[in-house]
């Protein structure tokens, strides 16, 4: 999807989908498999295979505790499809712009910054944590828990270095507040017609599975 603001609407209205119902849910499920490269958008496997892992420990424990935990395990999931389709489908320049566009070129260039900078740092932490791992099998070294949390432990620290260098450069370069930013934003018939389908998948949350049948009567 090349429009960026059809982009984050779609994402917003698919999650929110997700959110309300299992029916919507569902149906943000099917607009992934359509409109997505599918498995093509997941960058970081393990990253998104331990989220999966999570919800169901979760999903788990509301069962035990009489709750529906199959309602909020296909929620979750379909939310975290289409936040790895977002992240997997964004481009450098994405956020300033499209903050520039809804909020101005103050405030918004500011936000679409910080939100393009953390993309970049998300995108760092998957890249270092793959390094750790290569490193501890050519070393040998056991992996488990408190390797992972030794690793958790080094990439925070990493990024918290990098992001004070980031905010010092800035501050060196003379950077206030605002920017100049002009964005132009290229609106293929795809991406409309991708968006009017998030549009009908978030409708599909709030229309009762009941009432289809009524219609089809």
């Amino acid at each position: 999807m090349q429009d960026a603001r059809i982009r984050l609407f779609a994402a917003c209205l698919l999650s929110a989908a997700a959110f309300i119902s299992i029916s919507g849910a569902v149906a943000a499920f099917v607009w992934w498999l359509v409109f997505t490269p599918r498995l093509g958008c997941i960058r970081h496997r393990m990253a998104v295979l331990a989220a999966f892992v999570l919800f169901c420990l979760v999903s788990l424990v509301i069962v035990l505790s009489g709750g529906d935990g199959f309602s909020y395990l296909v929620r979750m999931t379909a939310i975290l499809l289409v936040g790895t389709w977002l992240y997997a489908d964004s481009s450098p320049g994405d956020f300033p712009a499209l903050g520039t566009w809804l909020l101005g070129p103050k405030r918004g260039f500011e936000l679409g910054m910080i939100a393009g900078m953390a993309m970049q740092a998300a995108d760092g932490l998957g890249d270092d944590f793959t390094r750790i791992r290569i490193a501890s099998a050519q070393k040998q070294l056991p992996w488990g828990i408190r390797s992972v949390i030794s690793a958790g432990r080094v990439l925070v620290h990493d990024a918290l270095v990098r992001a004070e260098e980031m905010a010092e450069l800035l501050a060196v370069r003379g950077y206030r507040d605002g920017g100049t930013c002009c964005p132009r934003f290229c609106t293929p018939f795809f991406d409309i017609l991708a968006g009017t389908c998030a549009g009908a998948a978030f409708l599909v949350a709030w229309i009762p599975v009941s009432a289809f049948f009524i219609l089809y009567r």
